[in-house]
């Protein structure tokens, strides 16, 4: 009589466990699913009362092509003048650095040359043979006009000092070139000077060093004329087919970034580089006394013909995703995202669009706002 009580009750048991298991794992109210904003760039957006959105037709704008590009100031080499000496020898004094400005003439350095002192010694022996070949014609013409020397011996005297005298041109000559003054004493120091006015863009001695031959020596220095310059920019092989000699150039320092400077390409390189596959364009631009070599610029060229532009107002786009959009009506209270780039800020809270909408088309005139209404 006990079994049957004992497995009526553990069914029972089983029958309630089961049920309070079945009464947990059903919710009380379920949730719908939240709803799902499509950020794609064609995807329509519907909101209430369309008509509170102001729309602004896009105006056209003619503008110029242009390239932004960055470039680097470097001289002009047609304005740069190697300093060197003929002579070699040794540096006992140098006057001046790398990055002085210098004037026309002035002293730049001083060597002692075994060369110079060589070319004066035959100088002096020139002018000493060239004094005894004068006397001796002047002898040779007074016994002549007497009837006492032969013509012959006459026209060889003549001969010696006429030799005589070309020997004295030839080392004055000699010493003029290696830099010393046939008027200044006798010595083996000469006197190195500016043969131009500028800046020494490079310098190559310093005390003590020795100067070689020009044949195997670099210049002493090398002075530049920077009134004007060059800027030298890379541009990539697509964007040389709008690039043109002739075609005008803006350019800004990196140090002075509110200065606009205006140059000129004069050159477009002919070789490109192999691994960044640029090349090289030059800009000459005058130089107000700011630029300094190896400065770095950004360049923008003006091409020479125009593009049509759309220009929109500045409130009508909208950054997103660090992309530009503007929101274009699509008919029935919907309006679509439409991707653009926008080009310069122009004056009067308006913004230039280079791509993504032609001119003419309207646009809602406040994007902000209708993004928020979109997101509420």
């Amino acid at each position: 009589m006990i079994r049957p009580c004992l497995l009526g009750a553990a069914f029972c048991l089983v029958v309630s466990s089961a049920c309070v298991r079945g009464q947990a794992q059903t919710p009380a109210t379920a949730l719908p699913p939240p709803p799902i904003d499509d950020e794609g760039d064609g995807g329509l957006l519907r909101v209430d009362q369309p008509e509170r959105f102001l729309l602004a037709p896009a105006a056209e704008r003619r503008a110029v092509a242009e390239l932004s590009v960055t470039g680097v100031v470097s001289p002009d080499v047609s304005r740069a003048m190697p300093v060197v000496s003929l002579a070699s020898g040794r540096v006992v004094d140098v006057r001046v650095r790398l990055g002085d400005e210098v004037r026309r003439g002035q002293l730049l350095l001083r060597m002692q040359s075994a060369d110079v002192a060589t070319a004066f010694a035959d100088y002096r022996k020139a002018l000493a043979d060239e004094t005894l070949a004068r006397t001796r014609l002047d002898r040779a013409q007074a016994l002549f006009a007497h009837d006492a020397l032969a013509k012959k011996d006459l026209e060889a005297a003549e001969d010696t000092q006429a030799k005589a005298a070309v020997d004295v041109q030839t080392t004055a000559e000699r010493l003029r070139v290696l830099g010393a003054s046939i008027n200044g004493p006798p010595t083996g120091v000469i006197e190195i000077t500016a043969p131009t006015a500028g800046i020494i863009t490079e310098q190559n001695v310093a005390a003590a060093t020795g100067v070689k031959s020009l044949d195997n020596s670099p210049s002493l220095f090398t002075i530049s004329d920077l009134s004007r310059v060059w800027v030298l920019c890379d541009v990539f092989e697509s964007d040389l087919p709008t690039v043109r000699v002739g075609d005008a150039a803006d350019i800004r320092l990196t140090a002075y970034p509110d200065r606009v400077l205006t140059g000129r390409i004069t050159n477009i390189g002919a070789m490109l580089d192999s691994n960044l596959r640029t090349a090289k364009v030059r800009i000459d631009v005058a130089n107000p006394g700011v630029m300094s070599v190896g400065m770095f610029v950004s360049a923008k060229f003006h091409g020479q013909t125009t593009t049509l532009h759309a220009v929109v107002p500045a409130a009508a786009v909208l950054r997103l995703h660090d992309r530009d959009w503007v929101y274009v009506p699509a008919g029935r209270g919907q309006f679509v995202r439409r991707e653009v780039v926008s080009g310069e800020t122009l004056s009067g809270q308006q913004q230039e669009l280079l791509a993504g909408l032609p001119p003419g088309e309207r646009v809602v005139a406040n994007a902000r706002a209708l993004q928020s209404a979109v997101e509420q």
